[in-house]
């Protein structure tokens, strides 16, 4: 089998050892450190001392992380997905898999993982942080719901938003051990104060103290995370602006010109798959690698399934959530396609079949470096206009009628 690199290195990573097998000119070198910095450092230094141009990494947790980002500056890292580095079973061992690591990196036969750049990573670390903390703040609202209602406080059957503006004014005066829920309900504003009548009999709870003490305590956590996300969604848009790659903020602009893609989207959809295209080589490998298409499971010339694979979980819920506010909209293209995918697929698939167009979009707008171009909510009408002229023909036949077809004369 054909040689690639003449000097390389499979490292096998755990959360305290690396295990490194450096195979230089056909002669192995196995070596162990520790995941220390200083040791880590040793590492780089007996890689860089024999010549080494290539070093093969599992993706194993984040354990990966720090020997990566040491690396990454002197020589050319593959991470590869520990799936596609299986050795055998009857024989494991540490060295045993770094030696099988430096074995397929040295005949080509390892498929390297897409790293994003340094500064897309650490906007990444950011809009991750960003939804851990919205996960958080879901949490909290859910409890403090979940304590009202056992205490027999109706807020949530009567707002829209329990925990807005005026419902967390009426909270805390019920967490403090206001009773009269006359004066509760005055704290309403704008257009809550329509509903005063509502609000009295909702507010006609039985807070016990205890229930009071804590509820006081969650309100005070959920402000906190509240405030947290501003400051981390201030931070990312300080990260965008100053970007050491200038595009990096005209892809955010360019994002935010898709109907469902938002500003908050758009920081995500960078930070998860960069903003240069060319480290994918179409939209369909870009999907394939986000799981957002149909997957292939096939044996004997019979499909077994389609279903998707997991693929970038974070990536995929902002595309399924963009695809559930594209498809709210009106006279637009992937409006379009989601009412005539959910006749048959249903709300889900339809989703995600919506949420892959809105990637394929995602991928040429970055490509060409150019804005969103709408199509239209006619477009699928236009595109058939033979056939969605039978369509309607057969349905006013099946009501009894019969048509008959003029053309219109068009105007000079």
């Amino acid at each position: 089998m054909e040689v690639l690199y003449h000097c390389c290195c499979g490292i096998d990573i755990h959360a305290k050892t690396a295990v490194a097998c450096l195979i230089k000119d056909g002669k192995k070198q196995t070596r162990t450190f520790s995941t220390m910095t200083d040791d880590l450092l040793c590492l780089l230094d007996w890689l860089t001392g024999e010549g080494c141009t290539h070093v093969a990494i599992e993706s194993t947790g984040v354990y990966w992380k720090p020997v990566f980002n040491i690396l990454e500056s002197c020589m050319e890292v593959i991470l590869t997905n520990a799936r596609d580095a299986k050795g055998f079973k009857a024989r494991k061992t540490d060295v045993l898999d770094a030696e099988w690591l430096a074995d397929l990196l040295r005949h080509g036969l390892l498929k390297p993982s897409f790293i994003p750049p340094l500064h897309i990573r650490e906007l990444r670390e950011l809009t991750r942080y960003r939804e851990s903390l919205v996960r958080e703040r879901t949490s909290l609202a859910n409890r403090i719901q979940k304590l009202a209602e056992s205490a027999n406080i109706k807020l949530g059957q009567v707002a829209s938003d329990a925990l807005g503006v005026s419902g967390k004014l009426m909270l805390k005066a019920l967490a403090r051990g206001e009773t009269d829920a006359d004066k509760i309900s005055d704290l309403a504003r704008r257009s809550m104060r329509k509903k005063k009548p509502e609000l009295k009999r909702a507010l006609e709870g039985r807070l016990t103290e205890n229930q009071r003490w804590i509820l006081w305590q969650m309100l005070n956590q959920y402000e906190s995370v509240e405030e947290a996300i501003k400051r981390v969604e201030a931070k990312i848009r300080q990260e965008v602006e100053e970007s050491s790659d200038p595009f990096v903020a005209e892809a955010v602009k360019l994002l935010d010109t898709i109907p469902g893609v938002a500003e908050t989207a758009a920081h995500i959809l960078v930070s998860e798959i960069g903003a240069d295209m060319n480290q994918f080589a179409s939209d369909k490998q870009l999907a394939s690698w986000a799981g957002m298409c149909p997957g292939n499971n096939e044996s004997a010339g019979k499909r077994r399934s389609g279903k998707t694979r997991k693929g970038n979980r974070y990536l995929r819920a902002v595309l399924v959530q963009a695809a559930w506010v594209a498809s709210q909209q009106k006279e637009t293209y992937l409006a379009a396609q989601y009412k005539r995918m959910v006749k048959r697929m249903g709300k889900k698939k339809a989703l995600v079949a919506v949420g892959h167009t809105i990637l394929v979009i995602v991928w040429h707008v970055l490509k060409k470096k150019a804005s969103y171009q709408e199509l239209g909510g006619d477009y699928f009408d236009r595109r058939h206009k033979e056939q969605q002229k039978k369509r309607l023909i057969r349905q006013l036949e099946s009501l009894g009628l019969k048509v008959t077809i003029e053309e219109l004369e068009r105007a000079a």
